[in-house]
């Protein structure tokens, strides 16, 4: 289900929820049952997790200010690869 948004002119905007893609261009508004035409507008991002806030932030700042890299980045430490589970030891080999 999306929710779309509609404005009447006596009225003035409502939403209503519908079917993704089944939203009719004019809707009859729920209190004067008038013709009211589709509003679009822009998603609901305020529930977006912090860290991909900070990323979309960050993706709209480099258009207009690209940080230069003038080095290559050093590659990071691998972790130490876990000791095998000691049960593992006693299973029979092929």
């Amino acid at each position: 289900m999306a929710t779309y948004e509609y404005f009447c002119d006596h009225c003035g905007s409502f939403e209503v929820r519908l079917a993704i893609g089944t939203a009719p261009d004019g809707h009859g508004c729920p209190a004067c049952a008038g013709p009211a035409r589709r509003v679009f507008s822009a998603p609901s991002l305020a529930m977006t997790p912090p860290s991909t806030a900070s990323l979309r932030e960050r993706e709209e700042r480099s258009r207009e200010a690209p940080d230069v890299v003038s080095a290559v980045p050093s590659r990071p430490r691998r972790r130490p690869e876990p000791a095998p589970h000691p049960a593992l030891s006693r299973l029979p080999r092929p």
